[in-house]
């Protein structure tokens, strides 16, 4: 299998230069230990894990679907299904996630991928003045507010479980 880094020069310049486009705060902290999972990642920012937004791809009809949920939920792909009004969401395979954001599973961002794609925001993470996100590799994350991930992602705002 193809590593991210094979498929694009690097995911983490790649966010980085998304963010700055969409005229975000570059933010981005690169950590010397990998930070794949939420805990991981609030353990070393010193935060609650529900302000970490984990990225995460679905498959869709074969599209591939972003929900950014927090890291204390577990999507409940059933509701998010039934508020879309489609068929079966399901969780998506490494190799689906890689191809569709040039990203690895664990690094996924909420941008930077080679095309947009339709994305989710969990309405949860509302309740944190600053989120913590992925930025494209298992050693880097950003900081962000709700309304700024809303805007940058023109994410539909959902309730997710």
């Amino acid at each position: 299998m193809l590593r991210a880094t094979e498929l694009f020069h690097d995911p983490v310049l790649n966010v980085r230069s998304a963010l700055t486009a969409a005229g975000a705060e570059d933010t981005v902290r690169i950590f010397r230990d990998k930070v794949p999972t939420a805990a991981a990642a609030a353990s070393a920012l010193g935060c609650d894990v529900a302000a970490i937004t984990n990225s995460l791809i679905f498959e869709l009809d074969g599209e591939p679907l972003l929900i950014l949920a927090s890291g204390a939920a577990k999507v409940d792909t059933g509701l998010v299904a039934e508020q879309l009004g489609t068929g079966r969401i399901r969780r998506a395979k490494p190799e689906f996630v890689l191809e569709h954001t040039g990203q690895e599973v664990g690094g996924v961002a909420p941008v930077g991928h080679p095309r947009k794609l339709r994305t989710i925001l969990d309405t949860s993470l509302q309740e944190h003045p600053l989120l913590w996100a992925g930025a494209g590799d298992h050693n880097s994350m950003f900081s962000i507010s709700y309304e700024e991930l809303a805007r940058i992602t023109d994410a539909e705002e959902l309730r997710v479980r």
